[in-house]
């Protein structure tokens, strides 16, 4: 083989490895473009995240918690971000969280207010509202809706209406004590439709409301708040609860004081704690329920039809239905609805 054959095959050689060598790095950095793109549509920066900010009256019920973890989980499967405070009942502390929200420039925020009159919490909505935040109430509504660009609520009048019929429905007579969240729109809407419904009623004369207590819907404070009322107060064999956390403490304070005659206890949520009284605690006689999991479902649904831009209504009421000691057995008691 002579000299100038050699040298073609060499550079031909060469030629062909410099060839494939090029192939290989353009593969390569087609494959690195191709991932900065997938992780970049998979995984957004911060900036190109969805962010949602929600406070609740209070986590220390389990209502709030489960509502809240439909919400995670939706924003999650965006792979969004979700920031979730508790008030813990203090409106000046909700405030400050709404306050902090705007600062961190939320999408969207999903609040259910410790108190629905505040003056205060409706001018940090202002503010959020005015910075292009979309505002979801839930649960329970703000006093003027001016700045809420959607509310949620259970059929909380209704809910009352059902536990009045079934006290009227089963009994002749009743003395009433109210278990109240005064602050609490949702809890007076309860109330409202218990009492217009007794009030309404042809033996209306025969069913009395003697007492109020103001819970805030808590068990802690309203179990010794109704034992010093069992021995106390006037005398009652009901009593209507704003929620099922009132209506444990009640159910506590009676088994507490070893009550020995029958006051049946009526409340709304249909929480786990009340199902698994039913049918066994015999003073614990029904609970309207409501369902966490569709609210947060629902919530996070419209705050995210409302961030692109879409029409949602204004208010969104959810069913609600009578569990009592009579239909348990028909019902899952672990967990909410």
């Amino acid at each position: 083989m002579n000299l100038t054959k050699l040298k073609k095959q060499h550079n031909l050689h060469s030629h062909r490895k410099t060839s494939i060598l090029l192939a290989s790095e353009l593969v390569l950095a087609a494959f690195f473009i191709l991932l900065v793109y997938v992780t970049f549509i998979v995984y957004p920066s911060q900036d190109e995240q969805v962010k949602i900010g929600s406070t609740y009256m209070t986590m220390n019920n389990s209502f709030y918690p489960v509502l809240n973890e439909q919400i995670a989980n939706y924003v999650e499967d965006h792979h969004d971000r979700l920031y979730n405070r508790d008030p813990a009942l203090i409106v000046n502390k909700q405030v400050e969280e709404l306050h902090t929200f705007i600062r961190q420039r939320m999408n969207a925020i999903i609040i259910n207010p410790v108190d629905g009159n505040s003056r205060k919490i409706q001018n940090a909505l202002r503010l959020a509202k005015k910075k292009g935040i979309k505002i979801i109430v839930v649960d329970s509504q703000m006093k003027s809706d001016k700045y809420a660009d959607c509310t949620i609520l259970s059929d909380n009048y209704r809910a009352g209406q059902l536990c009045a019929r079934h006290l009227l429905k089963h009994k002749k007579t009743a003395r009433i004590l109210l278990l109240e969240h005064y602050s609490a729109y949702s809890a007076n809407n309860r109330i409202q439709g218990f009492t217009d419904t007794i009030r309404k009623s042809p033996r209306a004369d025969r069913f009395h409301i003697v007492g109020k207590i103001n819970t805030y819907g808590q068990s802690e404070i309203t179990l010794p708040l109704v034992e010093k009322a069992l021995k106390k107060g006037p005398k009652f064999d009901t009593i209507m609860a704003l929620n099922d956390q009132a209506a444990v403490g009640a159910l506590a304070a009676i088994d507490e004081v070893k009550l020995k005659r029958q006051i049946d206890v009526y409340s709304v949520d249909g929480s786990e704690n009340m199902k698994k009284l039913l049918g066994v605690n015999h003073n614990a006689i029904a609970t309207a329920a409501q369902t966490p999991l569709n609210m947060g479902k629902t919530a996070v649904r419209i705050a995210y039809r409302l961030i692109a831009g879409k029409k949602v209504p204004r208010t969104i009421i959810l069913p609600v239905y009578l569990i009592t000691d009579k239909n348990i057995n028909r019902y899952n008691v672990l967990g909410w609805q």
